[in-house]
C-alpha cells in the first residue's frame, strides 16, 4: 500500500511540474514523454512506436476523455478478461469462462472496472493461475506484454545463413507484424538487421542440407534468408507465424490483438450508446407515464362530474316518467272504452258483411253458369264454321282436279296425234333402210366375187414366182461353175477403183481379196475330198 502511494505521489509531482499554467491540463506530447520516462525508470519494456500511436495528436481515445490518472489507474473489465485469457494460454493452461463469470458476479453492479493494484492482486492471488509457479507466471506475463504492448508475435533463437561468407550463426529473432528483427542475443543490445515483410513475401520449408535440419526460406522483396530452427515444431510455428503476418499485410488488416482491441472498443462504445439510448427511452417513458397519470386524474374528475350530472338527470327523468305514466294510464282507459264501442260496431258490420258475401257468392255462381253457356255456344259456332270451311275447300279441290283431268285428256290427244306422225315417219325410214340394205348386200356380193378373182390371180403369180426362183437357182449354179470366165453384174462398189497399166481394173481390191479367199476355200475342200 505504501509503495502504491509513493508511486502515485511521484506521478502527481511529475504531472504538476509539467502543468506550468496551473490549468490542470498537460499536452499529449508531454504525457508521452512522461510515460516513456516512467517505463525507463521502472525498467518496464516498452515500444516507442506504440506510444506514438497511443498519444497521437487527435481528440479520440481514453486519454482525452477521462484524463491521464484515471487512464493509468483503471482497466476495463473486458480488457481484464482478454488479458487473463492470453495469460492463461501463455502459461499452457485452458481458459475457464465460468470462473471469470463467477468473479464478475461477486463485484457490485456499479463497479465495471478495476484499478491497477486490484488487477495485480487478482493475478498474484492465483485465482486464474492455480497450480502455476511464480516463474511460469512471470514468463507468461512477459510473453503477453511482448505481444500486446510491443507487438512481438514470436521470438526465439535460430540459426541464420550468411549472404557473403555462407556461414551459419545463431541469432535472436523477433517477429513483428511488418518485419523480423534479429539480434546477437536476447538482451537486444546489438541489432544485426531486419527482414521487411510485405504482401509479396513468402515462406516455404526446405530440405535438410549442409548438416542443418529444420530449414525454411523467407523470401522478401530484396533478399532471401535461409534459417534453421531447433526442431520441427519450432520450424512449423515460425512458418505459420510468418505466413499469418504476410496474409494480414496482403489484406491490409492490423495485428490480431490490435484488431480484437478495436472490436472490443467498438463494442464498448456501442454498449454505451445503447445504454444512453435506453436511459433516454426510460426518461421518455417516465415523462409519458406522468402525462398519462395527469390525464387519468383529469379523466377521474370528469367522470365524477359526469356521475353527479347523471344522478340529477336520472332524478328528473324519473319524475318525468311518473307524469308520463299517469297520462298514459288515462289515455289507455279512454282507448279501452273506444275499443269496446268499435268492437260492437265491428260485430254489426261483420253480420252485414256476411249477408253481402252470401249474395255475392250467389251472383258469382250465376255468372259462372252464364259463362259456361256462352263458352258452349262459342264452341258450337267454331265447329260450324270449321265444317263450312272444310266443304268449301273440298269443292275447290274437286274443281281443280276436274280442270287437271281435262288438261291431261288434251295432252293425251296431242300425244296420240304426235305418235301417229312419228309412226309414219319411222315406217318411211324403215323402208329407206331396207332398200339401202339390199344395195349394200349387192355390193358385198360383188366385192366377194372380186376377192375370189384377186385370190386366183395371186395364186397364179405365186406359181410363176416359184418357177422363176427355180430357174434362178439353176442359172446361179451354172454361173458359179464358170466363175473364172464370167463376172456377175452387181452393184458397183463405192470404194476407190483399182487402176492397172491397161486402165481401170474390172475388180476392186476388196473384190479380189474376196475372190482369193473363196478360191482358197474351194481348193482346200477339193484337197480334203477322197
Amino acid at each position: 500500500m505504501a509503495l502504491r502511494d509513493e508511486l502515485l505521489k511521484s506521478i502527481w509531482y511529475a504531472f504538476t511540474a509539467l502543468d506550468v499554467d496551473k490549468s490542470g491540463k498537460v499536452s499529449k506530447s508531454q504525457l508521452k514523454v512522461l510515460s516513456h520516462n516512467l517505463c525507463t525508470v521502472m525498467k518496464i519494456p516498452h515500444d516507442p512506436v506504440a506510444l506514438e500511436e497511443h498519444f497521437k495528436d487527435d481528440d479520440e481515445g481514453p486519454v482525452s476523455n477521462q484524463g491521464y490518472m484515471p487512464y493509468l489507474n483503471k482497466f476495463i473489465l473486458d480488457k481484464i478478461e482478454y488479458f487473463l485469457r492470453k495469460l492463461t494460454e501463455a502459461m499452457g493452461g485452458s481458459w475457464v469462462e465460468e470462473r471469470f463469470e463467477d468473479y464478475k458476479l461477486k463485484l457490485s453492479s456499479n463497479q465495471q472496472c478495476l484499478n491497477a493494484w486490484e488487477l495485480i492482486s487478482l493475478v498474484g492471488s492465483g485465482h486464474f493461475s492455480k497450480g502455476m509457479d511464480r516463474q511460469t507466471l512471470s514468463m507468461a506475463i512477459s510473453e503477453v506484454y511482448q505481444e500486446l504492448i510491443l507487438d512481438v508475435l514470436k521470438q526465439g533463437y535460430m540459426m541464420k545463413k550468411g549472404h557473403k561468407r555462407k556461414n551459419w550463426t545463431e541469432r535472436w529473432f523477433m517477429l513483428k507484424p511488418s518485419c523480423i528483427s534479429y539480434y546477437v542475443g536476447e538482451d537486444l543490445a546489438e541489432k544485426k538487421g531486419d527482414i521487411l515483410l510485405d504482401g509479396n513475401c513468402g515462406v516455404e520449408p526446405l530440405q535438410d542440407k549442409d548438416g542443418k535440419k529444420c530449414l525454411f526460406l523467407i523470401r522478401s522483396s530484396q533478399k532471401s534468408f535461409e534459417i534453421s530452427a531447433s526442431d520441427k515444431k519450432k520450424k512449423q510455428e515460425w512458418i505459420q507465424a510468418v505466413q499469418t503476418c504476410v496474409n494480414l499485410l496482403r489484406q491490409g488488416r492490423p495485428a490480431p490483438h490490435r484488431e480484437a482491441r478495436q472490436k472490443r472498443r467498438d463494442l464498448r462504445l456501442k454498449q454505451q450508446a445503447e445504454q444512453e439510448e435506453l436511459e433516454l427511452r426510460m426518461r421518455e417513458l417516465q415523462t409519458a407515464n406522468e402525462a398519462k397519470q395527469l390525464e387519468l386524474e383529469n379523466m377521474r374528475k370528469a367522470l365524477e362530474e359526469a356521475a353527479a350530472n347523471a344522478a340529477e338527470e336520472e332524478k328528473r327523468r324519473l319524475q318525468t316518467q311518473t307524469e308520463l305514466q299517469d297520462r298514459y294510464r288515462m289515455d289507455l282507459e279512454r282507448e279501452k272504452m273506444v275499443r269496446q264501442q268499435m268492437e260492437e260496431q265491428v260485430a254489426q258490420k261483420s253480420t252485414e258483411l256476411e249477408q253481402y258475401l252470401q249474395r255475392v257468392r250467389e251472383l258469382e255462381d250465376m255468372y259462372h253458369q252464364l259463362e259456361d253457356a256462352l263458352e258452349d255456344e262459342r264452341h258450337a259456332r267454331q265447329d260450324e264454321e270449321a265444317v263450312r270451311k272444310l266443304q268449301a275447300r273440298l269443292l275447290e279441290e274437286e274443281a281443280m282436279k276436274r280442270a287437271e283431268l281435262e288438261q291431261i285428256h288434251l295432252r293425251q290427244q296431242l300425244a296420240i296425234s304426235e305418235t301417229e306422225a312419228e309412226k309414219q315417219e319411222l315406217e318411211r325410214e324403215r323402208l329407206a333402210k331396207e332398200s339401202a340394205l339390199q344395195a349394200a348386200m349387192q355390193q358385198l356380193e360383188q366385192l366377194e366375187q372380186e376377192r375370189q378373182g384377186a385370190l386366183e390371180q395371186y395364186q397364179t403369180v405365186m406359181k410363176k414366182l416359184e418357177d422363176a426362183t427355180n430357174n434362178t437357182k439353176t442359172w446361179k449354179h451354172k454361173v458359179a461353175q464358170h466363175e473364172g470366165l464370167l463376172r456377175l453384174i452387181q452393184p458397183g462398189s463405192k470404194g476407190q477403183q483399182r487402176i492397172t497399166n491397161w486402165g481401170p481394173a474390172a475388180f476392186s481390191d476388196a473384190e479380189l481379196s474376196l475372190r482369193e479367199k473363196q478360191w482358197q476355200e474351194m481348193k482346200n475342200q477339193a484337197a480334203q475330198a477322197p
